[in-house]
């Protein structure tokens, strides 16, 4: 077993770790990951469609929760193609269900570029993936890793518990700055894609046998309720546009028993990022197929 205060103390003594301390830690995470792997629909593919669905689906929704959805939503939309053709509509419909709806619109958006910047091929470089909507580091070099076998260090929730537990013993308000260097040294660079799932693997585990070691983090951050939230109102919004198309402010704040000045500000707040479009004072799903 190793010994989170012995790394510790080894990691701040000299700043780096030798080839020993690699091998032996690289083993540790290696052998709890092929004596229980985590069984993940997305992880029998290299399609980088695919595994862009699910890196979108997984943000700060739950696994469970991912893998039907992950299912209806590659059922619905089976390639890139599909997706980038497909109307917001429908795409906001299947997508019900697993919250924050701009992830969904980041998706077809990025669809769409990689149709039209690209020809359909998904880019390997993961300064290009960042560039598509809704993409950002963590999901570029995911992709990357997942999809091409790119090794370039990356870090998430679950791998930088992994990191504070056996690197960062006492310690508290640990900045992914300080993370990244130790992602980078023990990265397996041969086959980065094993080595990241058998990490994310056992930040799993570490949860349920400690308390959460990933609060002990900078960047940790409580997830605020959903109940009662403009998020929701937002999320009901929606869905009350797609229910009723062309309902006017008033109407829809009457549906919702909601405030009309809040339900407008959501309104315009919707219409500006690309949900909603209006005529009038009805509003309806806008319709990217249409071209605008």
């Amino acid at each position: 077993m190793l010994d989170p205060a012995e790394l510790t103390r080894l990691y701040n003594e000299s700043g780096v770790l030798n080839a020993k301390t690699v091998s032996a830690f690289q083993k540790h995470i290696y052998s709890s990951y092929h004596a229980n792997p985590r069984p993940m629909p997305w992880r029998t593919t290299k399609d980088p469609y695919c595994i862009i669905v699910s890196e979108i689906m997984l943000q700060q929704t739950q696994v469970e929760r991912v893998k039907t959805k992950y299912a209806e939503f590659l059922s619905a939309f089976p390639t890139l193609a599909a997706l980038a053709s497909a109307p917001l509509e429908d795409v906001l419909r299947v997508w019900q269900g697993l919250g924050y709806n701009r992830r969904a619109l980041a998706l077809k958006r990025c669809a769409e570029e990689i149709i039209s910047r690209y020809n359909g091929q998904f880019p390997r470089d993961t300064g290009e993936l960042e560039s598509l909507p809704g993409i950002g580091p963590y999901t570029a070099r995911a992709v990357a890793a997942f999809a091409f076998g790119i090794a370039e260090p990356l870090i998430e929730t679950n791998i930088r518990t992994v990191f504070i537990h056996f690197f960062f013993h006492g310690r508290d308000k640990i900045s992914d700055r300080e993370i990244m260097p130790l992602v980078a040294a023990t990265l397996d660079r041969h086959n980065p894609r094993e080595w990241y799932y058998a990490l994310m693997d056992f930040g799993v585990w570490l949860k349920q046998q400690h308390p959460n070691p990933g609060r002990r983090s900078r960047h940790h951050v409580q997830q605020s309720r959903f109940e009662g939230s403009n998020r929701q109102l937002r999320s009901r919004l929606l869905r009350a546009v797609m229910a009723g198309p062309g309902a006017s402010a008033l109407e829809l704040a009457g549906q919702l028993g909601a405030e009309q000045a809040v339900v407008e500000r959501n309104l315009a707040d919707m219409e500006r990022e690309g949900f909603l479009c209006r005529t009038g004072s009805h509003y309806l799903v806008r319709d990217y197929t249409k071209k605008g």
